[in-house]
């Protein structure tokens, strides 16, 4: 940070909190706020290109001291972009005259029928903000693009007052347009405009940007940081490489799962840098034509010579420029076009191309190499920070209810990407609104102030579930450990293998030491295995890959193997997640024993339980009655190294399995729980689920067959279960 002169200080544009977005607010670090001599809320004033106004709040203590974090639109406003240096100074308090009218013009995407809306939102949520005529600016909860201030009164820098009427006229309104003019010149602040460029020519020719920003992508700021690098720097300052003596990047390759953000960053980026922006989405180039398709590609690269700088951004370039074989002969001309055109780019780095794909390596090998696509970016599924980010910018205009948490939610959305909780936010915009009082009055009411509660987000988490899980997932577990009787020792075991990565990974990391890479549940039938897993899912709230042995057995060669590769990276792709292996035998015997089949999936499942150490959140739980079968290398450490055995339950364990599988049921005084825990001697948990549904039965059958429907169904209050119902469903188990 450098001291320009007595009143101001220069320092570096970097984008806004979140949370920010569209609220005209500037933070600055706490040692820039003493030497400018501004509290919290004071108007100050930004020097770029052009001259703008925004309200000082204090920037975060992990922020440099060199840096002035603003949105888009006061980017706009100032002509600057990220990276780019402005003069801050402390407007004067006096001269921030309260307005008595502000004129806005709506942008061309608002309906006329829209307007008297808008108003009353802006008169509600522009309120103690500072403006001057010419900025863009945005209105909560109408629409995602800038109005334009086109007229002040008093002219100048003004703030709006719960008492300022807010108007919105025509965008093509022509006394809108001189107004503009007026009030930017009539008030004298031309000397305050930067040198060479006069206020009516600041304002009036601008035109307010749309699209993404860099605040309308969260959790991604680290790989939107290396796409900024690789795009921005070749298209501000191609003579910055020059005088290095190397050639600028050429292209960016962006991949990863749907929906984790890769579209929206080449948006954002083109948006932000002003560069022209050709989208060419792969399936709309393909022809039945020859020789069209390439021609397609050779006008979309001229266009964007001819409109440098610019940015050719492929959308799902896989389905183009797929790996080159002999079948496929369109194909392989458009890929050879396209690395025609990527070589014979213009050498200053004014043209760059942008990928995206969910499928890198299908990618043919020509393309990723240095001087096409330079840099590869994996954008990820998003950790807890990120999701909550993410979350931030979908909610960002909707009025929340105090009861909903945003730090909740985003710990609950294990494995969702930005696309699933864009969703999970509309859902529970449209929980709400099904929830819309029924009365006339009360919903109109409502509609002025419509608020989205935690029940509504309840709603939205139960009905979207992780895109990249959908395949797999389908059910949430919602049983947890009071639903399993007994296990004490098993449910604690398998607390330090799962729980614990998750919960205590920073003594994990203190003391190096990794968590247990896999735990094989084993035991006699029915003793709780499968339900120990579920449960275990629904304890800690992570995503749940079930997958049962005999299913992914496949007759053609591959395909088992394939599917277990397939489950193992849906699984990386959602982490933290556990992957179940049920009757995990049924695919692991011994080799040299079984079929040649399981002996390839063996093998498969040995190289990615190897391979697990790099992703400590991800744990394979797998459950067997037949141990011995299966292969021993599955079984040594570093594989499914923790053994829990699950065996038949003690007189204890049986009398806490009977209180769950009885518990809410109408049970006689004359049932005594521990006398018949007692008497169940080697029954599993599964044999006393059974005991006590026949016994529940036996109770059902007498009223059943005793009157007739109407009348049974009055009677089933009375219904009780008696000690002698469960004695006869003893007997008629088979276990007496």
């Amino acid at each position: 940070m450098s001291q320009s002169d007595s009143d101001g200080v220069t320092l570096s544009v970097r984008a806004a909190e979140k949370r920010d977005a569209g609220r005209g607010v500037a933070r600055i670090p706490e040692l820039a706020r003493r030497q400018l001599g501004v509290l919290s809320g004071d108007t100050i004033v930004i020097e770029g290109d052009q001259r703008t106004v925004a309200k000082m709040w204090p920037a975060d203590s992990s922020v440099p001291e060199n840096v002035v974090q603003i949105d888009a639109d006061t980017r706009a406003n100032a002509g600057v972009h990220v990276g780019d240096s402005v003069t801050v100074r402390a407007a004067e308090q006096s001269t921030i005259r309260e307005a008595d009218r502000v004129t806005l013009s709506p942008p061309p995407s608002l309906p006329d029928g829209q307007r008297k809306v808008a108003e009353r939102e802006a008169s509600k949520h522009l309120r103690n903000r500072p403006v001057r005529a010419g900025e863009q600016i945005r209105v909560d909860g109408v629409g995602q693009e800038p109005f334009r201030v086109v007229d002040t009164t008093p002219t100048g820098d003004v703030r709006i007052t719960s008492a300022t009427t807010v108007r919105v006229v025509g965008a093509d309104s022509e006394p809108a347009t001189e107004s503009v003019s007026d009030s930017a010149t009539s008030d004298g602040d031309s000397a305050d405009q930067p040198s060479g460029r006069t206020a009516s020519g600041t304002t009036a020719d601008r035109t307010p940007a749309s699209g993404p920003t860099y605040e309308d992508i969260g959790g991604l700021d680290e790989e939107l940081e290396l796409v900024r690098e690789m795009i921005e720097l070749p298209l501000s300052e191609p003579e910055l490489f020059q005088r290095l003596g190397v050639e600028p990047p050429s292209g960016v390759l962006l991949y990863g799962p749907p929906g984790t953000g890769k579209t929206l960053i080449a948006r954002a980026v083109a948006n932000e840098v002003d560069a022209y922006f050709e989208t060419i989405s792969g399936p709309e180039i393909m022809s039945k034509y020859k020789g069209e398709s390439e021609e397609q590609l050779r006008e979309t690269f001229e266009r964007a010579h001819e409109n440098a700088p610019s940015i050719v951004f492929f959308d799902e370039i896989d389905s183009i420029a797929g790996t080159r074989d002999d079948d496929g002969d369109a194909e392989n001309r458009i890929v050879g076009q396209l690395l025609t055109l990527m070589d014979g780019l213009d050498p200053r780095g004014e043209v760059i191309v942008i990928g995206a794909t969910n499928r890198v390596d299908a990618i043919d090998t020509a393309l990723r190499r240095g001087g096409r696509f330079d840099r590869e970016i994996q954008i990820g599924v998003p950790d807890e920070a990120g999701r909550k980010e993410i979350l931030e910018v979908h909610t960002r205009g909707m009025p929340l209810a105090e009861d909903v948490s945003i730090d909740g939610i985003a710990r609950r959305t294990h494995g969702f990407v930005g696309a699933d909780l864009d969703a999970v936010a509309s859902e529970a915009a449209m929980a709400a609104i099904r929830t819309r009082p029924t009365d006339a009055d009360e919903r109109e009411s409502w509609d002025r102030d419509p608020t989205v509660t935690k029940a509504h987000f309840d709603s939205a988490l139960a009905s979207v579930e992780p895109s990249a899980m959908r395949e797999y997932v389908a059910e949430s577990p919602t049983t947890d450990f009071s639903d399993v009787g007994g296990l004490e020792d098993a449910k604690a075991t398998l607390q330090e293998s799962v729980e614990w990565p998750l919960t205590y990974d920073r003594l994990f990391e203190e003391t190096n030491t990794d968590p247990p890479s896999g735990v094989l549940l084993y035991g006699p039938p029915g003793t709780g295995k499968t339900l120990l897993a579920r449960a275990l899912a629904g304890e800690t709230d992570v995503n749940f890959v079930r997958v049962d042995g005999p299913e992914i057995v496949d007759r053609y060669v591959g395909e088992s193997e394939k599917a277990i590769r397939k489950v193992f990276e849906r699984a990386r792709q959602a982490a933290p997640s556990i992957v179940f292996f049920d009757e995990i035998d049924a695919i692991t015997a011994a080799r040299g024993e079984g079929h040649e089949v399981t002996e390839r999936v063996v093998s498969q499942l040995l190289t990615e339980l190897d391979g697990m150490r790099e992703n400590p959140n991800l744990v394979v739980l797998a459950a067997t009655n037949r141990k011995d079968q299966i292969d021993p290398a599955l079984l040594r450490p570093g594989r499914l190294d923790t053994h829990v055995l699950v065996g038949e339950p003690d007189r204890e364990a049986r009398e806490k399995i009977l209180e769950v599988h009885t518990r809410g049921k109408p049970l006689a005084e004359d049932v005594d729980l521990d006398w018949l825990a007692a008497e169940l001697e080697g029954y599993t948990g599964a044999d006393l689920e059974a005991l006590v549904r026949t016994a529940s039965m036996n109770a059902i059958r007498e009223v059943a067959t005793a009157y007739d429907p109407e009348a049974a169904n009055e009677k089933a209050d009375e219904v009780v279960i008696e000690r002698r119902h469960l004695e006869d469903a003893r007997e008629e188990t088979g276990r007496a």
